[in-house]
């Protein structure tokens, strides 16, 4: 036999001594099956064969809170609350008065109102909610919040910042896009709770201000739960979308006045903004 050509057993036994040393990795603990339905995940009724109930399946309450978590997952994908908006909870808010009553128009205050319209939009009839006031405030964090708290409660909620929002529907037009421009924008018009981020933001063209008023005008009409930020420098907006935001039969607004919390910079307290005395376009007059 030649010297460098080995026994098969030996090889074998190399091969077998070699796999005793790897580190062994453990087996998985076995899944927990449910004590009621046994892993079915359904339950039938037990009535007698001649029963209309007798084949009906009944969901098992393991399945229902399967399906409800999955549910939540497809509802906060589909929110756009990403990177830092995932931590902007009302959990993670930062009460500067946390006892006694904040000043009216206080972060503490909005955030008060934000968390009792976070668990009822129609709060008093009324199911828009308008943040206004200077920045750094904390309006993003409340307007996050609300759409967090509308999918804990297994409801949709999309939050847009604005001019990623009109960023989006611009590259909508693209043959290349995953999705057309009609579908994005009927998926806003018509979604049950819709947060606008930053509005007044690059509204600066006919074309920017037109898609917003289609937008707003559409769930003004049908009084469709949404809530807006706006802070008090941004760029002056066509006078009908802000009658639309401001209307008092509809909207609760907080206006938003303090320190800006990203810089500790200390900010004048402004006057709320007048009702905008512009001429109103032919485009948009109604």
């Amino acid at each position: 036999m030649d010297r460098n050509m080995q026994h098969m057993g030996d090889i074998l036994k190399a091969a077998m001594d070699a796999r005793a040393d790897m580190p062994r990795i453990p087996p998985e603990p076995p899944k927990a099956v449910c004590p009621v339905c046994h892993g079915a995940g359904y339950l039938r009724y037990d009535v007698p064969a001649d029963d209309p109930r007798f084949s009906e399946l009944i969901m098992c309450e393991c399945t229902r809170a399967e399906l409800e978590a999955k549910r939540r997952q497809q509802l906060e994908k589909r929110s756009l609350l990403v990177g830092d908006l995932e931590t902007k909870t009302f959990e993670s808010w930062n009460r500067k008065f946390p006892e006694g009553k904040a000043p009216k128009d206080s972060a503490d205050a909005a955030f008060r109102i934000a968390r009792m319209y976070a668990e009822d939009p129609h709060t008093v009839d009324k199911p828009w909610l308008f943040l206004f006031g200077s920045q750094g405030t904390g309006k993003t964090h409340l307007a996050a919040a609300v759409a967090h708290k509308r999918i804990a409660l297994g409801q949709p909620a999309i939050f847009m910042n604005v001019p990623d929002l009109l960023m989006h529907l611009r590259r909508a037009f693209s043959p290349t896009s995953d999705v057309t421009h009609d579908d994005l924008f009927e998926s806003l018009r018509t979604t049950p709770m819709l947060i606008l981020d930053d509005i007044g933001r690059q509204l600066e063209t006919k074309w920017a201000q037109e898609k917003m008023y289609q937008l707003i005008n559409h769930r003004y009409n049908l009084r469709l739960p949404t809530v807006i930020t706006m802070n008090e420098d941004a760029e002056e907006i066509d006078p009908v979308i802000w009658s639309r935001i401001n209307d008092i039969r509809l909207t609760i607004r907080c206006d938003v006045f303090g320190d800006d919390q990203r810089t500790s910079t200390k900010q004048p307290v402004k006057a709320p903004r007048p009702q905008q005395r512009r001429k109103v376009r032919d485009e948009y007059r109604v």
